[in-house]
């Protein structure tokens, strides 16, 4: 079996060929962002790649988007996410393809080396893997988003949909702007809204309370 890794961290990177080494696996290549998986994908044509989610540049779908791309690149090529993390869309759609040589392990089942040995094997011989764990958060954020919020939330957010200020809706809802301010960090919390420097954290909340709201009426 012919493996390229994908993997930024340069100690699990190590780890995971190492212990594909003790079996006889080879690894033909390990790389550190999506770009270099799709170019190793293109050299060496493996037999199985094992990638994570989260690499260079801004750490958030890289590795998973690489992924993709390189099943689109040579069809049915078996694809083993490893990661700390759960991106419900890339994710989706990854296994939406089909579950024929399709694995998403979180990472803490690396810890169990005949466990993760036995899911590259059967992934790598066309089978899947998903950990339950994985399954359990895409089911969840296939509900409706905003039944997770309180009502209060609910009402938050529905004003930060017409614009309002912080001030304006703790006005609106006689609050202190210091509640308003702890119901929309819950309300980010609880949406998977994580922060970052290229995304505007409110504007993402508004978006699916719209979206939301749409499919509902």
């Amino acid at each position: 079996m012919r493996v390229v890794i994908a993997e930024d961290s340069v100690l699990l990177r190590a780890g995971v060929q190492s212990l594909l080494s003790d079996v006889g696996i080879e690894t033909v290549a390990a790389v550190g962002n999506g770009d270099d998986l799709l170019v190793a994908v293109r050299e060496h044509r493996p037999d199985l790649v094992i990638a994570d989610v989260r690499m260079p540049p801004t750490f958030t779908d890289e590795g998973l988007r690489a992924a993709l791309a390189a099943r689109k690149e040579v069809p049915g090529l078996p694809v083993l996410v490893v990661s700390q993390y759960v991106e419900g869309s890339y994710a989706v759609d990854l296994i939406a393809e089909g579950t024929s040589g399709v694995g998403y392990l979180l990472k803490e089942r690396v810890a169990d080396v005949a466990e993760f040995l036995a899911a590259v094997r059967r992934v790598a011989g066309g089978g899947s893997a998903i950990d339950p764990d994985v399954v359990a958060q895409m089911l969840a954020r296939n509900r409706n988003p905003l039944e997770q919020l309180t009502a209060r939330e609910r009402e938050v957010l529905g004003e930060m949909a017409q614009g309002l200020s912080n001030t304006a809706i703790a006005k609106n809802l006689v609050v202190t702007q210091g509640a308003v301010e702890n119901h929309i960090s819950n309300i980010f919390a609880k949406l998977g809204l994580e922060a970052s420097r290229d995304q505007n954290r409110r504007i993402r909340a508004v978006l699916t309370y719209l979206d939301s709201t749409t499919v509902r009426a």
